[in-house]
């Protein structure tokens, strides 16, 4: 390309790949980890009443962001910024942190003060990773927004609608790790997955009815198109794999003036680059076309983990834990993998049965017992790994109670 800027015009798919490929995994040693925690909120005397734009704005005060038309949102006390969901979800982005355990401390400390921010408005954090008291409604009115919406109810199913406004996840950010090791984290980070997916699963219920999946957050995610949303093909190289993902994903929006940025179904930025809108898109469509791309695991730089549920109030730490420990080694890594490898693709039925799938089960456990017996290595006090041990096997307790 002629320039790296991003209204550099893109003319060849070359040019297009050339850009995902440089900026998608950055690689070095692993030293930092993330942590992205959106929760639903609810009145808290009426949870399945719809709460309004305003509401959460004033509740929010300076942190409220952008969206609510704060030009300078504040960064909570420990560094989490504070993003709006279409449905009022509320999500705290924490910085990189050194250690897992710098970023126990600084998460819990703004997780705290957020939700003692809201409670001062009568406004509760949600618990679970699906809306268990209402129906999805969306609450804000934004291009981007209004463009998925249409894009998702073209597919004639609810879940998008669902995914936009009733889900709330667990988002671990890991190091994408130094080139030789690169595609062993990129596979395990999948291959662990499903059992992780089913161990800490805890949207089963909506409105009030079951919906027949230990993981209805997945499952909603799941009725999106697959080009969108589904885990990343993998072959020999993860670059060229989520190259190939990226330019074949339908195109969600194309921002102009206006408030519409609707574009005709089923357009892929690759036809895009070909020919297929007015305009031919620029590197910084393209850099918006990859933050509408949901599969998960998601490679920004370092790799996204998208698979993991909302804990219920501080329980995040476990999950998180479990993936900074199997992945503070190499051999972690490997000996992770091969714990994975029977229920590795079991995308669907960990988040449809949970951890009734017995290969599931059986792998979550192992994998759970692998964290557990190196917790030492997660740089956590030893009352956050008791904590940390409880919780994991509190989870794979009730779940040997249910099939009994």
């Amino acid at each position: 390309m002629a320039t790296s800027s991003n209204a550099t015009v893109l003319r060849r798919i070359e040019d297009a790949a050339e850009h995902v490929s440089g900026i998608c995994f950055k690689t070095g040693p692993p030293e930092r980890i993330g942590a992205e925690l959106e929760w639903t909120t609810h009145c808290l005397d009426q949870p399945a009443a719809v709460l309004r734009p305003a509401d959460l704005g004033r509740a929010l005060g300076p942190h409220a962001p952008a969206v609510l038309g704060n030009t300078e949102p504040a960064p909570l006390p420990r560094g989490g910024t504070v993003t709006l969901e279409p449905g009022g979800q509320v999500e705290i982005s924490s910085a990189p942190a050194a250690s897992l355990a710098s970023l126990h401390e600084a998460v819990t400390h703004d997780q705290a003060y957020l939700a003692d921010l809201l409670a001062r408005s009568g406004i509760a954090l949600g618990e679970r990773g699906l809306d268990p008291h209402r129906p999805p409604v969306r609450i804000l009115d934004t291009p981007r927004y209004s463009a998925m919406q249409r894009a998702f109810d073209a597919d004639g199913t609810p879940s998008g609608h669902t995914m936009m406004c009733s889900t709330a996840g667990l988002q671990i950010c890991l190091d994408a790790g130094t080139p030789e090791h690169l595609r062993a984290r990129w596979e395990a980070l999948h291959e662990v997955g499903p059992p992780l997916l089913a161990a800490f699963a805890t949207s089963r219920m909506r409105e009030g009815r079951d919906t027949g999946w230990a993981c209805g957050r997945m499952a909603a995610w799941y009725g999106i198109d697959a080009r969108r949303s589904g885990p990343v093909r993998r072959g020999s190289d993860p670059v060229d794999d989520w190259v190939r993902y990226a330019l074949a994903a339908p195109v969600l929006a194309v921002r102009r003036r206006g408030s519409t940025w609707h574009v005709p179904a089923g357009v892929t930025f690759a036809d895009w680059v070909g020919g297929a809108l007015r305009r031919p898109p620029t590197v910084d469509d393209l850099d918006y076309h990859l933050s509408t791309l949901f599969p998960p695991v998601r490679p920004r730089g370092y790799l996204e983990v998208r698979y993991l549920d909302a804990q219920p109030g501080t329980e995040w730490i476990a999950p998180a834990a479990i993936l900074a420990v199997l992945f503070s080694g190499d051999a972690l890594v490997d000996a992770a993998r091969d714990l994975a490898a029977p229920a590795a693709d079991r995308w669907v039925p960990a988040a449809r049965d949970g951890l009734a799938d017995p290969v599931v089960r059986a792998a979550a456990a192992e994998l759970v017992d692998l964290a557990c017996r190196h917790l030492d290595r997660a740089s956590l006090a030893q009352p956050q790994r008791d904590l940390v041990a409880d919780i994991a096997g509190r989870r794979l307790r009730a779940a040997t109670s249910a099939l009994s």
